[in-house]
Formats: structure tokens, sequence, C-alpha cells
């Protein structure tokens, strides 16, 4: 059976900031396994394997997750809080990656927990090696714990 693992999972409900973060990536040659979805109830589905990812199997967690805040369904920060509260996802690396220039967003999201916190920048450019310097970083460089627990 192939490995389904993602090594990306975008949680992103603007389709532009979809395809502009896709293209980043694949541009910089970082086209690891990439799990898109578009609102906050689904990126908690994925996340602990229930409604339409009942059959996924909950072990195989991305590497990193791209989290927007100002999602719908269920808010970004709410998404940051159950992720960083369950044994099971609080280990996986959560950078927000948004257009929120509220202070209290970033402080909130530090406090919940998460790993980075990088505002979306308007120009194309910008945005491109902001998406290649995340994926380099958190793909390439960053060393996760043994997933098994030890050696």
């Amino acid at each position: 059976m192939a490995d389904k693992s993602v090594e990306i999972l975008l949680i992103e409900d603007n389709s532009n900031d979809v395809e502009l973060t896709l293209h980043a990536l694949k541009k910089n040659k970082l086209s690891n396994p990439i799990q898109v979805v578009r609102d906050g109830e689904e990126a908690l589905e994925f996340l602990f394997g229930e409604g339409n990812f009942k059959e996924r199997d909950v072990n195989l967690q991305p590497r990193v997750i791209l989290l927007d805040l100002k999602l719908p369904k269920i808010d970004g920060l709410e998404v940051l809080k159950r992720i960083k509260t369950d044994p099971r996802t609080r280990m996986i690396p959560v950078v927000v990656l948004t257009s929120s220039r509220e202070e209290r967003d970033i402080i909130e999201s530090y406090k919940l927990g998460v790993n980075s916190y990088i505002r979306k920048p308007v120009d194309f450019e910008q945005f491109t090696e902001a998406v290649r310097t995340i994926g380099l970083y958190w793909l390439l460089l960053n060393e996760p714990p043994n997933s098994n627990g030890g050696d």
C-alpha cells in the first residue's frame, strides 16, 4: 500500500492565497505532499480523522501546518488551540500565515503555542520568498522529535 503521508497541511479559505502558496512551493521545488483544507472544521476533521477524513491514518500527521487565522466555521485561533492541546497533534509545528495585522492575534497565537507567525506580504515576490523560507526551514532544516517517542 502506498504511503499517503502529507508533509504540509495548508489551512486557507482564500483560493487566490491557496494558488499563490502552491505556486510558491512548486517554484522553489518544495513539492512535498500537500493537503489543502478550506475551513477550520475541515482542518480539525483532517487532523483527527473525523468526518470526510475518517478513513485517514491519523498516525501520518503533517510535518508542518500553514494556518490562516480568518477562517469560516471554526476560526484559526480555535484550530490552533485544539492542535496544541491535543497530545496527538501538539508536536506538529504550526506557522500562522495570515493577513491579520491585529496585535492581539499575534499575542494570542503565541500564547496558544504557535511556532511562527508570518504576515502575508501583498507583493507576489515577497510572498514567494516567505513561502520558500518557510518550506526550507520547516521541511529541510528543522529536526522534529522522533514520532515513535525514542529510538
